[in-house]
């Protein structure tokens, strides 16, 4: 492995060529020190007018990567460039591409500044291009609900992002030099098999053929480097860890350890470690190392992303690099192999057919799957920002995704839902954002397009039989693996938000979400901590709903101080984090 992960910035379009290269050239020398370091080659821009013209740059040591057949940028999580995750194109006819794969694990932002279309791998990179970066309400509201914003908003007025799966095409007009609006070409997409397999023992050896062949993709430019690979004990990490021993890697295994709180995942690790005869290595989280890195994982993660797993696994990155460039995990393989979450959604489904007059519609049951703040909103936010995002139904955010002509049958329905929401609009992005900030390549192995494509030709049984999830993936894992780590119950990543809202960083709170500040920024109710922790913004936010909701809150606020980098104002003392919890919970006691 030569490169390190990079980025890149640049623009295409009509106007006046010196100060689009004047800006270009004062963003690049105005980032910190770290993303300025290896500012590699920028192109040669087109300068043929009455053409469009264009101009990159990568940002990043060692940035470059020889781009495809007309692509003038293009960017690889993996960093095996033969297949890119983002690319820009140009076409003979002036026509500019922005592109990404289907799984999304590298995002692609554009803006247009007058006739000039301004394109990056990272949102940071375009808030130099914009006039005044301000918060879109429609981004807040996708947040708010899925906890990531929903594509193609992003949290910035006027930036947006490409969709996972599309391209985005321009035609510029030579006689006007007026660009027309993108036109939005899907590009792939996750659709049900007219055929479907039901045969057991077919489906696991081509299952197993399959897997092994992705991560045969995956290694095939490493030598005799050791790779990482992020271990939980579950079925998927375990699997990969599995195969990359088989195909005589060198793998070091990294997991996480909460200590005495939250749910212990790392004795699983140790026995899918001891059996692979694979070095093991304990990433301690506590309080204090989750504040302290806390700002650095929201300035990494580059967007808002509310799941409370972020730090934790921005601090595992970090253990990582110190020994590998390369590491592996094992992302994706819920949403391919219909994982536990779809449970009550198929139940919900079967009752929604035996009973269509209920009275919540399906698409609603699938969106509180997300655990959010959807429903809440008139308790959430100001009355202004209220009136906005009542004109916004978070359904409309969910309908391509659950389009029943692409899967008529339930299960593939929710796959391909799981696929284009929780992984190519959160789980991958973040993974790869927040191995990139550790010079670290990512990869994936359920990313993989000839196994994802086959797994819609799977009988709805093969997946889910009776109360098994993940049935067909569980057998083919047989045979590598111990049978307590392969049947065992799936639980989530037991991250102990609520122990550490509600004790240790109690007092955080009210500096992170303060009243003065949520007050002056004008969306969110400024007591809506308090009323969180009090149990008054309602009885679905209770147990570990309190700490995932706070955490929501309390990245978003944390992404506009230190990424949109906005003013903070004063801070109040109208709350009641400055006092002990001890002392809060006996006056709040005898104020009842």
């Amino acid at each position: 492995m030569g490169n390190i992960p990079h980025h890149f910035l640049g623009y295409w379009g009509y106007g006046a060529q010196h100060e689009l290269e004047a800006l270009l050239s004062s963003i690049l020398k105005n980032l910190s020190p770290t993303k300025g370091e290896g500012v590699k080659s920028q192109f040669s821009a087109q300068r043929n007018y009455p053409l469009p013209i264009w101009n990159v740059a990568y940002i990043g040591i060692d940035g470059n990567s020889p781009p495809l057949e007309n692509q003038i940028a293009a960017i690889s999580a993996s960093g095996l460039f033969t297949s890119p995750d983002a690319w820009v194109s140009l076409q003979e006819n002036n026509c500019l591409i922005l592109g990404r794969e289907p799984f999304g694990k590298m995002p692609l932002y554009w803006t247009q500044q007058g006739q000039a279309i301004w394109f990056a791998s990272q949102l940071q990179l375009l808030l130099p291009i914009l006039q005044q970066s301000e918060v879109s309400i429609a981004g807040l509201s996708g947040y708010s609900c899925f906890s990531y914003v929903p594509t193609p908003l992003t949290p910035v007025k006027e930036v947006f992002a490409v969709t996972a799966g599309t391209e985005l095409v321009w035609q510029s007009d030579r006689q006007s030099g007026i660009l027309r609006s993108p036109e939005s070409k899907n590009i792939h997409s996750w659709r049900e098999a007219p055929k479907q397999l039901t045969d057991e023992a077919t489906a696991i050896t081509e299952l197993q053929t399959l897997l092994k062949d992705s991560i045969e993709r995956q290694i095939a430019d490493l030598k005799d480097e050791p790779v990482g690979v992020f271990l939980s004990g579950g079925l998927d990490s375990s699997v990969v860890a599995a195969l990359l021993v088989q195909a005589g890697v060198k793998v070091r295994a990294y997991t996480l350890d909460f200590g005495d709180v939250g749910i212990p995942e790392y004795p699983y690790a140790e026995q899918v470690a001891q059996f692979l005869k694979i070095p093991l290595i304990k990433v301690a989280v506590t309080p204090n190392s989750i504040k302290n890195a806390l700002i650095p994982t929201v300035q990494a993660l580059d967007l808002p992303f509310g799941d409370g797993v972020c730090v934790p696994l921005y601090l595992l990155s970090e253990r990582a690099s110190q020994e590998t460039q390369v590491i592996f995990n094992g992302e994706g393989g819920d949403q391919l192999f219909a994982g536990w979450t779809n449970k009550p959604l198929i139940a919900a489904g079967v009752y929604q057919s035996e009973n269509p007059a209920g009275q919540e519609t399906f698409i609603q049951q699938y969106l509180r799957t997300f655990h959010r703040l959807g429903g809440y909103e008139s308790q959430v936010y100001q009355p202004e920002v209220y009136a906005q995002i009542q004109n916004l139904p978070p359904e409309d955010w969910l309908l391509a995704a659950l389009d029943y002509n692409e899967c008529p049958s339930l299960l593939h329905r929710l796959r391909r839902a799981g696929l284009m929401l929780k992984g190519a609009q959160n789980i991958h992005p973040r993974a790869t954002a927040l191995g990139f900030t550790h010079g670290l390549w990512v990869r994936s192995p359920f990313c993989d397009l000839p196994l994802a494509e086959w797994t819609f030709s799977l009988s709805g049984e093969l997946c889910l039989q009776g109360a098994c999830e993940k049935y067909i993936l569980k057998r083919a894992g047989e045979n590598w693996l111990p049978p307590e780590i392969v049947w065992r119950q799936k639980r989530g990543m037991g991250v102990p938000l609520t122990s550490w809202c509600l004790n240790d960083f109690w007092h955080q709170l009210g500096i992170w979400l303060n009243p003065e500040i949520l007050r002056a920024n004008n969306h969110f109710y400024p007591h809506i901590a308090a009323q969180i922790v009090n149990g008054k913004l309602g009885a679905g936010i209770q147990g570990r709903r309190i700490g995932e909701t706070l955490w929501l809150l309390i990245m978003w606020q944390l992404w506009r101080s230190h990424v949109l980098n906005e003013e903070r104002s004063k801070q109040s003392w109208d709350h009641p984090f400055w006092l002990p919890r001890r002392l809060w919970r006996s006056y709040k006691r005898w104020q009842d």
